[in-house]
């Protein structure tokens, strides 16, 4: 038998790593959820400033993590293989990982935050294990012995796991070559074009190796002067915690949740919590219920090829899932877990499905989405009515959620249909049929369409085409016919608001997609859009303006407020980084608001200033719609602090 692995073995080496990273990731989020918040909870001024700091810095290395597991699965997929989502429920099993791997659920303190050091160590530290992280016993799952069936390997660090991951691939391309051996399709990998925490998609060796090489640089086995790593964060972590715990020592930053919290009397109850307290259960099971469907998600994107807006829809939804699952989690975090444990509260247990693969292709996959998160929302109306903020919040998410699935799984799956015969009125000047705010004015050659809600009164209507469009008169005030109809369509293209529209009935084509994505920074005003629009998974046409200021009573849509409240934000930002020419330039740009935060931007788009000159060139964005941003125009995260409402 050759020296190089098979890929059988490779696959399985892949399926330990992604195992360990979703463990890794579930962990640091548990210790995220319990911790405090404010004064309001208990802590001084000092305290509350250091733990939301705290908070804020094990949920980014919680998200480095989710990108370290879907640089595991493009792995996977680049060599022909199905990324592996499942994972054993907390505690683990021995044998699941090697015994020097303890992982499992416990709230932050002292000897958490040693634990997480621990495992986030460089190869040859010293840094001891937290108390009560001890290997329950000592065992080898290691054997020198080659076979054809993929056995385990054994390392003291991830570090060492991954150098071991990154030699067995080099021999087998040695051995196959890069073309045999990365056969599989790379469209099927997640890239930056669906998310931000994907990377590039893995092709070739180099390619692979830079993935395993980032993962360890960044946490796990980072050398100790990577002031950025995971180590290096939480020794920092470490070190406040030790001066405000010297100051106080009563100081308490989290909340006692369970250890190994579990929704059934467990068949084993060493070392695990059973949640008895019925809201408490309730809570845990709705968001370890957006948990698993986030994984199914993550899962039917990796069977989709790319471009498709139906992967970017459902890697959205996913994201979407883990904003909202963190309300419920710190909610579990503050309620009882029930008379067995009467000094402990409960906590999400991050409970895994029996299979979390992703589901078949088609029209039944999107039923099948849809009626998950309308369950999870009808859930969440019922916690919802205890006014506690955190579930009413979640249960705003919820909902926009299961609003953007049937919207956005709609706009993905419909065929074209044949278009009725559209009849000219013959009246002159023709009255506006109104649907829903929205008037159909029609012409002989053309139907002009005005949504008032939309329009910022920029005037290009009015002083543009005045015999069209009679500004202050009474009654019917557009008269399609008044003007050629090739100048009049023009016209409708420079409405940026988008409140102006037109169907043809010459036979000649309707408006088209630019063909460059734009979006426009107007001085103290909103984002002027130009694209092929995507709002909320569902079309939105060519042109919108959408508010940046966060005021607008018509969110996202801007409405003029930026007036009323003497918003002050320059329309000249600054050139940034970002600035080499996309390969592609139109295309599909998906534009999802999210709950009280900012616009998700995402597909090929530059971003202008007012005159027109380049500020960025990107594929995906987070633009601040707060109005508070120091980084305008993108989210620095000030939506949080000055608690920004979408609605």
């Amino acid at each position: 038998m050759s020296d190089a692995p098979t890929r059988e073995h490779l696959l399985h080496l892949l399926y330990e790593a992604a195992e360990l990273e979703h463990n890794l990731m579930c962990t640091y989020l548990y210790a995220a959820f319990s911790l405090k918040r404010g004064e309001a909870e208990g802590l001084t001024p000092t305290e509350a400033a250091a733990v939301e700091r705290w908070r804020q810095t094990i949920l980014q290395i919680s998200i480095e993590e989710m990108a370290h597991l879907t640089a595991v699965w493009n792995i996977t997929s680049a060599l022909g293989g199905a990324p592996r989502f499942g994972r054993g429920n907390f505690p683990l099993d021995p044998g699941l990982l090697p015994a020097g791997v303890v992982v499992k659920l416990a709230p932050f303190n002292t000897e958490v935050l040693q634990h997480f050091i621990h495992l986030e160590r460089p190869v040859g530290s010293t840094e001891r294990e937290g108390a009560d992280f001890a290997p329950a016993f000592a065992f080898s799952r290691g054997t020198s012995a080659r076979r054809l069936t993929p056995m385990a390997i054994d390392y003291d660090t991830v570090g060492a796991f991954y150098a071991e991951l990154g030699a067995g691939l080099r021999a087998f391309v040695a051995l196959h070559g890069e073309t045999a051996a990365f056969c599989g399709d790379p469209a099927l990998q997640l890239s930056p074009a669906e998310s931000r925490i994907a990377g590039k998609p893995v092709i070739c060796l180099k390619t692979a190796l830079a993935a395993f090489a980032a993962i360890v640089e960044q946490g796990e086995g980072a050398p100790e002067h990577a002031e950025d790593s995971h180590f290096a964060r939480f020794v920092a972590i470490r070190t406040e915690l030790a001066a405000l715990h010297a100051a106080n020592p009563a100081f308490k930053p989290a909340f006692p949740a369970a250890h190994n919290p579990v929704l059934r009397r467990p068949l084993r109850a060493e070392g695990r919590v059973w949640i008895e307290d019925e809201t408490a259960a309730i809570t845990v099971d709705l968001a370890n219920t957006g948990y698993a469907l986030m994984l199914r998600l993550i899962a039917y994107a990796y069977t989709i090829p790319r471009p498709s807006p139906e992967k970017t829809l459902v890697v959205d939804l996913a994201l979407g899932l883990m904003r909202a699952i963190t309300p419920i989690a710190e909610r579990a975090a503050r309620l009882p877990a029930g008379p067995s444990n009467p000094d402990c509260n409960a906590g999400m247990s991050f409970t895994a499905l029996r299979e979390a693969g992703a589901v078949p292709a088609g029209a039944s996959a999107a039923r099948f989405f849809i009626e998950r998160l309308a369950e999870m929302t009808a859930v969440s109306a019922q916690l919802a009515t205890s006014r506690d903020e955190r579930a009413t919040t979640a249960h705003r998410m919820l909902t926009e959620l299961a609003q953007r699935a049937t919207a956005g799984f709609a706009t993905a799956q419909r065929e074209l249909a044949p278009k009725a015969p559209r009849v000219s009125l013959p009246i002159a000047p023709p009255a506006p049929i109104s649907t829903d705010g929205i008037d159909r004015i029609e012409g002989k050659d053309l139907t002009l369409i005005y949504e008032g809600v939309k329009c910022i009164h920029s005037r290009h209507c009015v002083t543009g085409a005045p015999g069209v469009f009679l500004a202050n008169v009474q009654g019917p005030w557009i008269h399609p016919d008044a003007m050629d109809v090739e100048l009049l369509a023009g016209i409708a293209h420079v409405c940026p608001s988008g409140a102006i529209r037109y169907e043809r009935k010459d036979g000649h084509p309707n408006e088209a997609a630019p063909p460059v994505n734009l979006i426009s920074v107007r001085e103290a005003g909103p984002y002027a859009v130009r694209g092929e629009l995507i709002l909320n998974g569902a079309p939105a046409g060519f042109r919108a303006t959408l508010c940046r200021c966060g005021a607008s009573k018509h969110k996202p849509f801007c409405d003029g407020s930026h007036h009323e409240v003497a918003f002050a934000a320059s329309g000249e930002p600054a050139t940034g980084k970002d600035t080499e020419m996309l390969e592609v330039r139109d295309g599909p740009l998906a534009i999802d608001p999210q709950t009280d935060g900012p616009l998700q931007i995402r597909g090929n788009l530059e971003i202008t200033s007012g005159t027109g000159r380049m500020v960025a060139r990107i594929q995906e964005a987070r633009l601040c719609r707060c109005g508070g941003s120091s980084k305008k125009p993108f989210c620095d995260g000030t939506h949080a602090k000055i608690g920004f409402k979408s609605t």
